[in-house]
This record gives structure tokens, C-alpha cells and sequence, in this order.
């Protein structure tokens, strides 16, 4: 059985850890927001393995100071960059809740604690607001001529012009502020790759695929750049017209899901951004690879107790990617449009892994993803420029294996010493409404004692502007399930998650959902206030309230506003029969 690792199992996070490998130097330092959990799930490490297996010498820079640079030289000069991402988490959204109260809580900190030691106070948080700026702040102050690369969701998803809730206002592109010398859009494993080896070549870093560049108006004058560049709207101009906010989202978005080959360029008070096409979606052979190197799956020592770890160290991802672009939600824009499933071969051998970890008592977490029934989904035309493939409804050319993906389940539920298979990522029901066989087995074997669905709304006007099909779903979701679940004489729960304020949405659509939920039975606590965070073309709606068409929609922005949605599905749990208009009233009444 696999014991506790030793510090020298994983990337060295200390000095003392590089001086045990007789190293004299490295070449990387990978900088982090979240404690060091060595395991795929975390992206910086899974970026960090991948650099080692191309033999690069990769040290671990996870939850430093940030009151002066004295942790960014500890591993000495890198040889070629520090490589930055605020973590698995934007760093706001870690940090505050939608409604902008400061959270107390860091899943991904030693205890959930966001403080470091001593004095509880913003200051002394592990992980700063903005993590991505502050961070290059400080490794430029400790060596002024190393490069610097930014990654991991903050930078991807506020690579331009982008909505702060925080500091309610709109912001330039992190590039920009940080003065860092690239941005790593998505995923980035093909381009950190080609940045390792080119600064290790000596060559400059223009052009990477998946990159986003800084550049002096005079400098961008100066290269030559593709006929078929696109223009956004600056931030001058958004800040002029915000209205245009809504179209510079819209074009993003567009050439996103497209996989487009445009540059597209956006100028940011004396600098220009510049977003070179993203590289192609990495093969299931390669997402095989990438999950089985040698990752030791452990908390490291010096970080205690991580509850996100905690969730998640049994756990298998088997899908990437998302194509259902709902409207609030920024997957589509971070991990792509196009669903890359692993082998099952691959699967079944991290399981093996699993299974040799001291913790592991034979029940495997999750097989999952973004959303878990999407594996093995794969388009009939080979793609199309749109991939909003289930909206408003699913395409007629979505494909799903269903013999697959119960094949693997089945497989994964009788290997040696297998007590349960659990999938607890959410699930598509519109999907699921297709895949009958699917929904049995696992309605039968494989729900952890509640299904994750997420119907978001009950209203076909919000459910529109959410890119959500509309609310009969939910109905014939809800009704099969249930025939289903009595033939196998299995209870069945849900588990399903709402959105309350979201652009759009009125007290008289959150009437209407609380109605909706209470006559089919299901359960209200797992409501969330809407979070206008960054790359969402929700959060346009919110900044802007327009809605994609550009016409007027009412937005609740107005905390008071806010918690009367929320208030009228609080109402409802205590027995209450909603009105629309009553939401403030009984928001004021409970704040008395």
C-alpha cells in the first residue's frame, strides 16, 4: 500500500528540497495561489509534471508571501521563467462572495483557513486579490530580467477587458497589469511546452499558439500581422459606451467555440493586446498521457490538511471541455468547446493508482468532469463554428455513447476490491432523456445518495438568456427518473442547483421558480446569487443590461435587489406561498 510520501516524491517546494536533489538551480518556478496538492486535478501541478517529463527542472512556489519578494528567490535565479496562475480559483471569487461579503472559508488552503498564521486581516490572506498582478510584482522585484507567464483561469478568463465585482468596475487585461511578458489562454499544455523550449533555445516568444502578447502601438505597428485580424472595442471605448462591452464579449465568444484562427487585438491604454489562435484541443492519447504521470496524488507535507484535496483524492476525471456554453458559466471559454474523452484503458489504469493509496477503502469519488454525461460525446459533421450544442436544444448532430460510457462503468465497478463507483459531477438531463440505459444504471449503482442536476431556473425567459433549454426538461427529467428509480425499488434524490438575480431575472420569475420547485419536489437550499465573474456573457449582461440581441433587460444589482429574489425561495421553504413584489418586504422583515 502506498504510505505517505516523502518531501523528495514530489516537485521541490523549498530550497531544502532542490539542495536533496543535487540540483544547482532550476529552470521553472511555478507560482500558486493554492497549497501544493500533487494530483491532476490541480492544474499548475498537472502543468508542473508535464515540464518534468519533458525534463525540465521544475520547482513549486505555492502560497508565498506577498509582502516582499523573499520567497521569489529562494530557489534561486530560474533559468528560464516563473510561471504564474493564482490557482484553481479566480482569485476574487475565492476570496468574496458574489455579493462581495469576504469569504472564511479556502477549500484549497492547509484547514480551509485563507489567512496565514497570525493576524486575520486582508493583508495577511494566502491568497491576494488579483493573485495573478500581485505575484509578477513580486518576481519582477526579485529578478527584474526573468520572464514572467501568467496562466491558469484568472488569467485566462481576464486576458482582456474584463468586469471586477470587487472593485465594481471594468479592469484592462491582467497582461497588462501584471507587465508580464505572455498570458496563457485555456489549458495551455501545448504552448507552456513551446515557451519552455524556445526560451530554452534562445528564441523569442511571438506567435505561440494560445498565447497572448503586450506589445507598444509602435510595436504592433512594426510585425506583420494576418489580413483577417479583429479589432475589439478598446477599453476607452468601453468605458465611453458599455454597450460595447457586451459586443467585445460576443466576439470573444464567438471565436472561441469556433476555434478561429483570427487574431483578434485590443488596445488597453498605452499597450495592445494581442491574442494569437489557440492551438488544436490535445488528442485523447495525449489526455491519457497527461493523467498518468507520476503524480503522488498527496497532500505535500509542509501544507497539512487541504479540504479540496479531501474531496477529490479518489476521484477520476475523464472528460474535457464543455459544449454546452451556458451563458453564465466560463468552462467553454477556459477548457474549449470540443469534448476530449480519455480511453477507458487510461481510466482503469489511474484507478489502479488510486487504489494503492493508503486512504483509498474501495469507493472511487467521481468519474467525471465538467459535466460527466458529455463522455464519449463527439460531433456527426466532425464540428461546426457555432458548438453551442445544446442550446435551445441538443443538436441533431451530437452523438452520444451511451454503450461506452456504461461500459466503463460496469468495468470500473468490478475491478478487484471495488466497493462503489460514484459519479458526482453534474449532469446534462436533456442528455440523460436520450440515454435511458444510462439513467438506469445510474440511478441504480452510481448516485452518491443525491443526483447533481442544474435546472438553473423554471422561467423560459431567463432560461433563454442562460442558453438553457426550456423547463419541460426538468418535467420529463424528473418523471422518467422517478419510473425508473420504483421499477429498480431504489429512493431517489436530487440534488439541484438554482440561480437567483441572474440578468434578466425579476421577483416575478423567482415567484414563478419557487412555485415551480415546491409542485415538483425538489429541494431549495442550493440556491446561489448570481456571480458576475469574468468571460461570461452573463457578466456582459450584468455590466451592460443589454441582452444578446442588445435590447433592455431589467438586472438586479442592488444588494436589497438581490436578497428579495433570494428571499421569495426562503419564503417558499417555510410553506409560504411566493408573490411576486413580496421579495423585498420579507427580505427587510428577516433582516429585522
Amino acid at each position: 500500500m502506498m504510505t505517505r510520501a516523502n518531501t523528495g516524491d514530489f516537485l521541490p517546494a523549498s530550497k531544502v528540497e532542490m539542495d536533496a536533489l543535487c540540483w544547482d538551480g532550476v529552470d521553472i518556478v511555478l507560482v500558486s495561489g493554492d497549497a501544493y496538492v500533487d494530483h491532476p486535478s490541480f492544474g499548475v501541478v498537472l502543468i508542473g509534471r508535464l515540464l518534468q517529463s519533458h525534463g525540465f527542472r521544475v520547482a513549486m512556489l505555492c502560497q508565498p508571501r506577498h509582502d516582499k519578494p523573499d520567497d521569489f528567490r529562494q530557489f534561486g535565479r530560474p533559468r528560464l521563467f516563473f510561471g504564474i496562475t493564482a490557482g484553481n480559483l479566480d482569485s476574487i471569487v475565492s476570496n468574496y462572495t458574489g455579493n462581495g461579503k469576504v469569504r472564511d472559508q479556502d477549500q484549497y488552503s492547509p484547514d480551509g483557513n485563507p489567512y496565514f498564521p497570525g493576524k486575520h486581516c486582508k493583508a495577511n490572506r494566502r491568497r491576494p486579490d488579483r493573485a495573478a498582478i500581485r505575484y509578477a510584482n513580486l518576481a519582477r522585484q526579485a529578478y527584474g530580467d526573468v520572464p514572467l507567464i501568467l496562466g491558469g483561469v484568472e488569467a485566462s478568463l481576464r486576458r482582456f477587458v474584463h468586469y471586477d465585482y470587487q472593485q465594481h468596475k471594468l479592469r484592462s487585461s491582467v497582461l497588462t497589469d501584471a507587465k508580464a511578458d505572455l498570458l496563457l489562454f485555456g489549458m495551455a499544455e501545448h504552448a507552456i511546452v513551446e515557451v519552455a523550449r524556445r526560451l530554452h533555445d534562445g528564441s523569442d516568444l511571438s506567435g505561440i499558439a494560445g498565447s497572448c502578447q503586450r506589445l507598444t502601438p509602435s510595436q504592433y505597428a512594426d510585425q506583420q500581422w494576418p489580413d483577417d485580424v479583429e479589432v475589439l472595442p478598446s477599453l476607452a471605448e468601453i468605458n465611453a459606451d458599455k454597450s460595447l462591452f457586451m459586443a467585445a464579449e460576443q466576439i470573444v465568444d464567438r471565436h472561441a467555440r469556433a476555434l478561429s484562427n483570427k487574431v483578434l487585438v485590443q488596445q488597453q491604454q498605452s499597450h495592445v493586446v494581442v491574442q494569437v489562435p489557440a492551438p488544436p484541443p490535445l488528442t485523447s492519447q495525449e489526455l491519457d498521457d497527461l493523467y498518468l504521470l507520476p503524480f503522488t496524488r498527496l497532500v505535500h507535507p509542509a501544507f497539512g490538511r487541504v479540504p479540496a484535496w479531501e474531496m477529490i483524492r479518489h476521484s477520476i476525471t475523464i472528460v474535457r471541455g464543455c459544449c454546452g456554453n451556458c451563458a453564465f458559466c466560463a468552462i467553454t471559454r477556459h477548457q474549449g468547446p470540443v469534448i476530449v474523452s480519455r480511453s477507458q484503458t487510461s481510466i482503469l489504469a489511474e484507478i489502479a493508482l488510486v487504489d494503492k493509496m493508503a486512504s483509498f477503502k474501495g469507493t472511487i469519488s467521481d468519474l467525471g468532469g465538467p459535466t460527466a454525461n458529455l463522455y464519449g460525446t463527439s460531433c456527426a459533421k466532425g464540428g461546426c463554428r457555432k458548438r453551442d450544442c445544446l442550446f435551445p436544444g441538443p443538436c441533431r448532430h451530437l452523438q452520444q455513447d451511451e454503450d461506452g460510457f456504461v461500459q466503463l462503468l460496469q468495468q470500473a465497478s468490478h475491478l478487484p476490491g471495488m466497493k462503489q463507483v460514484y459519479v458526482s459531477s453534474g449532469l446534462r438531463m436533456e442528455l440523460l432523456l436520450r440515454t435511458p440505459r444510462l439513467l438506469r444504471r445510474l440511478i441504480k449503482h452510481h448516485i452518491p445518495g443525491a443526483m447533481k442536476i442544474a435546472p438553473e431556473h423554471c422561467s423560459a425567459r431567463v432560461l433563454k438568456l442562460m442558453h438553457k433549454e426550456g423547463s419541460q426538461v426538468l418535467v420529463d427529467f424528473l418523471q422518467m427518473s422517478r419510473n425508473l428509480a420504483k421499477k429498480d425499488q431504489k429512493k431517489i434524490h436530487f440534488t439541484p442547483y438554482f440561480i437567483s438575480a441572474h440578468p434578466g431575472c425579476a421577483e416575478k420569475d423567482m415567484a414563478q421558480l419557487a412555485e415551480a420547485a415546491h409542485r415538483l419536489g425538489l429541494d431549495l437550499r442550493h440556491v446561489q446569487d448570481f456571480t458576475p465573474t469574468p468571460g461570461t456573457l452573463a457578466t456582459a449582461m450584468y455590466v451592460t443590461g443589454l441582452d444578446e440581441s442588445h435590447k433592455p433587460i431589467f438586472v438586479a444589482r442592488r444588494f436589497n435587489e438581490r436578497m428579495a429574489q433570494r428571499a421569495l425561495l426562503q419564503g417558499r421553504k417555510k410553506g409560504k406561498t411566493p408573490q411576486a413584489g413580496r421579495g423585498k418586504k420579507q427580505y427587510r422583515r428577516g433582516k429585522k
